[in-house]
């Protein structure tokens, strides 16, 4: 599979008609999803691993790591909803993703690579919810892709160096978020977003 054509596959995955605002349930655009794991797979951290999506939402990372030949793919969505939709779409697919619907911090199952989009903690209610995501993604893995704000980002990389992670790189994304509730004054606000790769210290 070529990464054009990741990206036109992923972007015939089902998206939610409604979604919760506490929970960020922004949806990963194609264009982004694709050019991560493409990046991933690139550096050989999806084809044979067992490659775990934080947040799944309706499994776009998950999905596309199967598409790409994971060992196995593990998806955690705390949304039972979200959770059936994925099944419905892996399904749709034809490709094999364990979805379980739990909350991440409850997950204690060590795989070797995290993917994934994880609340950006913008919203108050769900303020360092990005932090949780990262932590956990350390706890379980080897290694870790994972898009943040990037006026967040440095706290979030300091986070990483702390626990004796290395930072092994970085890109910037124009990330679409459609209006969806009452206070979005815009039909699509785009938010500066950065893709960090973080890999476990030997």
């Amino acid at each position: 599979m070529k990464k054009k054509e990741l990206e036109i596959t992923l972007q015939k995955i089902k998206q939610p008609e409604k979604i919760k605002v506490e929970l960020e349930q922004y949806s990963t655009p194609a264009s982004i999803a694709s050019d991560i794991l493409w990046k991933a797979y690139y550096n050989g951290d999806i084809e044979g691993k067992f490659v775990i999506d934080l947040g799944c939402g309706t499994g776009i990372f998950s999905i596309g790591c199967s598409l790409l030949n994971a060992k196995r793919v593990v998806g955690i969505d705390i949304d039972d909803e979200m959770i059936e939709m994925a099944k419905r779409e892996a399904k749709k697919f034809n490709v094999h993703v364990e979805f379980i619907s739990m909350d991440i911090e409850e997950f204690d199952e060590k795989g070797d690579v995290v993917i994934m989009n994880p609340p950006f903690g913008a919203q108050y209610s769900n303020r360092k919810a990005d932090r949780i995501f990262i932590k956990k993604a350390m706890e379980i893995s080897n290694a870790f892709y994972s898009l943040h704000l990037k006026e967040s980002a440095n706290f979030i990389k300091k986070l990483v160096e702390s626990r004796g992670w290395k930072i092994i790189e970085e890109k910037n994304y124009r990330f679409p978020i459609k209006a969806s509730f009452p206070f979005h004054e815009k039909k699509v606000e785009y938010y500066n977003v950065l893709m960090i790769h973080g890999k476990r210290s030997k």
